[in-house]
């Protein structure tokens, strides 16, 4: 699922968001990178950005700056893990002479897609870890991750956030086009996943 269909419905460059940011070093302690309403603070730590359930409060009342640098913030985390993980796998595809693939283009993920590949042991268990029930890429992280973004995107504003919806089924279309047949059962129930997370913000707004 790509997050491009939803970001190009909300804002293009901006600067990145830094106020109020907590960054969380190796040793798990908390150093502040700016100032700004406290209700608005995003933790980031080496691995992902996340709202706090205070930042998701205060989303709706940002300004068009704010949120928009906001959605600069989660897109880059984003783009670093996805960054990460193809860097990784066409250094894999080079070692094993598999050659032509760009990182993220159809051709990529048709090759990921069709197993014809070896995995050494240690990156088998760092994906297993990856996708596994509280892993980076796993159901409950990416569904809450894509969902997270749209909202940052759309605040409560109820109508933007069907648009952002529908965006999401945009982008698991194309995600199916590029794998070159149905997703794995993981994209499936990380689909599930997000409708329901969209289900439950239209009950509480409601606009179900």
């Amino acid at each position: 699922m790509r997050i491009d269909d939803l970001y190009n419905q909300g804002y293009g460059n901006t600067a990145v968001y830094t106020g109020g940011v907590t960054k969380t070093s190796e040793a798990g302690q908390s150093q502040s990178a700016g100032s700004t309403d406290d209700a608005a603070q995003v933790a980031v730590n080496k691995d992902r950005v996340e709202l706090s359930s205070d930042a998701k409060a205060a989303t709706g009342k940002m300004s068009d700056s704010e949120r928009a640098a906001l959605v600069e913030s989660l897109k880059a985390d984003m783009d670093n893990q996805m960054n990460r993980f193809t860097n990784m796998m066409m250094g894999m595809f080079q070692k094993q002479g598999i050659t032509g693939l760009t990182a993220g283009s159809d051709a990529f993920w048709r090759q990921i897609a069709s197993g014809n590949f070896t995995v050494d042991a240690q990156t088998k268990a760092q994906a297993q870890e990856a996708i596994s029930e509280n892993g980076y890429w796993g159901v409950k992280q990416t569904s809450q991750r894509i969902f997270d973004f749209a909202y940052a995107i759309a605040g409560d504003d109820t109508e933007k956030m069907k648009e952002m919806q529908a965006a999401v089924e945009k982008g698991f279309q194309a995600a199916t086009k590029s794998w070159g047949k149905e997703l794995p059962s993981i994209s499936g129930e990380t689909h599930t996943a997000i409708n329901n997370l969209f289900d439950e913000y239209y009950k509480s707004a409601g606009a179900a």
